[in-house]
C-alpha cells in the first residue's frame, strides 16, 4: 500500500502535460482511433450497400428482409462498438432497448416488422454512416501529429542516418535549382527537437478531445435513448415507492396493534374490573379506574405519537422550520435549526423533506454519540437543500441494507439525492437534495 501510495505522489508531482505523452489512457485512445478508421470503412461500405440494395428492393417484398437484416448486422456493429469503447475509452454504455415483436404476433414476418419500427436500430445504421468522415478525420490527425511530434523529437537520435543516401547530412526539407536547404547542424536539430516537444505535449490532448467526439457518438447512438433510460427510472421509482408504502403500511399496523391496540384493550379489561368492584369495593373500584385514566394518557400520546409519523398537523399548519424544530426538540442532543425558504415547496417534498430529517436526527440520537447537530434547510435555483450535521463518530455508510441506503432510495424515487460524508472519527454530514416543485 505504501509503495502504491509513493507512486501516486510521484505522479502528483509530475504535470499533466509532462505524464500525457506516455500514460496508458493516451495510448489506449490512441489505439481506440487508429482501430476506429478500418472498422469504420467495414460499416460504412456494408450498411450503404446495404440499405442501398433494400431500398431499391422495395418494389419487391425482397427489400424488407433485406432492410431488416442491414438493421440487425448494424445492431452487431453496435454491440462490437461498445465493447471497444468500454476496453480501450473505459466507457460504459449500457445495451439500447431490445427489439420487441408485438404481443401475439411471432414469426420471421413479425421480427422483421418489428426491426423496421427499432428507433435504435436505426440509430445504429446513422451511426455507421456517420462514423465514417469523422473517423477519416480523427485518425489522420492523431496519426499525423503523432508520427510527427515523435519523430520531430528523437530527430537527434536517428538523422545521422540521411548521408547514407545522400552527399550532405540532415534531413532535405527544400530545393529549387539556386538552394538546397538540409535540416543538420546544432541549432536546426535543437530547434526540431523543441519543436517536437511541442509537438508532442499538445498531441495527448488532441488525441483526448478527438477520443471523446468518439465517446459520445457511441452513447449518443448506440446507447439506449432517453426516453427508454427514463422509463427504465419510473418503473425502479414505482417500485420504490410502492415498497415503502408497503412497509409503512406494515409499520402503522404493527405500532397500533402492538402499542395503542393492546392498550386500550387492557384499559377495557380494567374497567370491566371496576365495575364489578364498584358496589363491593368502592375504593379498589375508585383506584382501578385511576390507572385506567393514566392508560387513556399514554394510548392518546401513542396515538399522537402514530399520527404524527404519518403526517403531523405541526407540518401542515406551519410548515417546515416549525415541524423540523419540533422534531429536533425530541432529539437526545441539542440541534441548532436553520430554515431559510422563500416560499413552502410542494406538499409532497415537504413532507419528504420532514421525514429524511426525523430518519437522520434518529440515526444521530441512537448511534452518533454526538455532543451537538445541526440542521439547514434552504432553496438552490429550483431544488431543495437539506444538510444535517453532528460531531458524533463518524463512519456511517450508505451501503446497501444500511438505513441510509433505503433512504436514499426514497429520494432517488423523486428524482432526489443523497450524499454521505462520514469519516471515522470525524462526525457525520448528510447533504439531502429534493427538487422544489412548488
Amino acid at each position: 500500500m505504501a509503495n502504491g501510495n509513493g507512486t501516486v505522489e510521484r505522479e502528483r508531482r509530475v504535470p499533466a502535460v509532462l505524464r500525457a505523452p506516455v500514460e496508458g489512457r493516451t495510448w489506449r485512445e490512441f489505439g481506440y482511433l487508429m482501430l476506429g478508421f478500418p472498422l469504420s470503412v467495414l460499416y460504412f461500405s456494408l450498411a450503404i450497400t446495404g440499405i442501398s440494395l433494400g431500398a431499391g428492393l422495395l418494389v419487391t417484398f425482397i427489400g424488407v428482409p433485406v432492410l431488416a437484416g442491414v438493421l440487425a448486422m448494424c445492431r452487431g456493429f453496435g454491440a462490437f462498438e461498445r465493447s471497444r469503447a468500454r476496453a480501450l475509452l473505459h466507457l460504459d454504455v449500457a445495451d439500447p432497448e431490445p427489439v420487441r415483436v408485438r404481443a401475439g404476433k411471432s414469426g420471421a414476418l413479425a421480427w422483421m416488422g418489428a426491426m423496421l419500427k427499432s428507433g435504435s436500430a436505426w440509430r445504429h445504421v446513422l451511426y455507421s454512416l456517420l462514423h465514417f468522415p469523422w473517423s477519416v478525420f480523427a485518425f489522420t490527425l492523431a496519426l499525423v501529429l503523432w508520427a510527427y511530434g515523435w519523430s520531430f523529437l528523437l530527430y537527434p537520435v536517428w538523422f545521422w542516418v540521411f548521408p547514407a543516401f545522400t552527399d550532405q547530412p540532415g534531413l532535405q526539407l527544400f530545393q529549387n535549382d539556386d538552394y538546397t536547404f538540409y535540416l543538420a547542424g546544432p541549432a536546426g536539430v535543437a530547434l526540431t527537437c523543441l519543436f517536437g516537444l511541442a509537438l508532442t505535449l499538445i498531441t495527448p490532448w488532441v488525441i483526448r478531445a478527438l477520443a471523446t467526439v468518439d465517446g459520445l457518438l457511441v452513447t449518443g447512438l448506440l446507447g439506449p435513448s432517453r426516453l427508454a433510460t427514463r422509463v427504465t427510472e419510473l418503473e425502479s421509482d414505482r417500485g420504490i415507492v410502492v415498497d415503502t408504502a408497503a412497509a409503512d403500511l406494515r409499520r402503522i399496523e404493527r405500532d397500533l396493534h402492538d402499542g395503542a391496540q393492546a392498550r386500550l384493550v387492557a384499559l377495557a379489561m380494567d374497567l370491566g374490573l371496576a365495575k364489578e368492584k364498584l358496589t363491593e369495593d368502592p375504593k379498589a373500584a375508585a383506584r382501578m379506574v385511576d390507572e385506567a385514566h393514566g392508560e387513556v394518557k399514554i394510548a392518546l400520546q401513542e396515538l399522537r405519537d402514530l399520527a404524527r409519523g404519518i403526517h403531523p398537523a405541526v407540518l401542515t399548519d406551519r410548515g417546515l422550520d416549525a415541524a423540523l424544530s419540533s422534531v429536533a426538540a425530541r432529539c437526545t442532543v441539542p440541534v441548532q435549526v436553520a430554515v431559510e425558504l422563500p416560499a413552502r415547496p410542494a406538499a409532497a417534498i415537504e413532507g419528504i423533506a420532514y421525514f429524511t430529517v426525523s430518519e437522520l436526527l434518529q440515526n444521530i440520537s441512537k448511534h452518533a454519540q454526538a455532543r451537538t447537530a445541526s440542521v439547514d434547510v434552504w432553496k438552490s435555483g429550483e431544488r431543495l437543500l437539506i444538510q444535517v450535521a453532528d460531531d458524533g463518530l463518524g463512519g456511517a455508510s450508505a451501503g446497501a441494507g444500511s438505513g441510509l441506503a433505503g433512504l436514499g432510495e426514497r429520494l432517488d424515487a423523486v428524482d432526489g439525492v443523497l450524499l454521505v460524508e462520514s469519516p471515522a472519527g470525524g462526525g457525520t454530514t448528510v447533504i439531502a437534495e429534493l427538487p422544489w416543485r412548488d
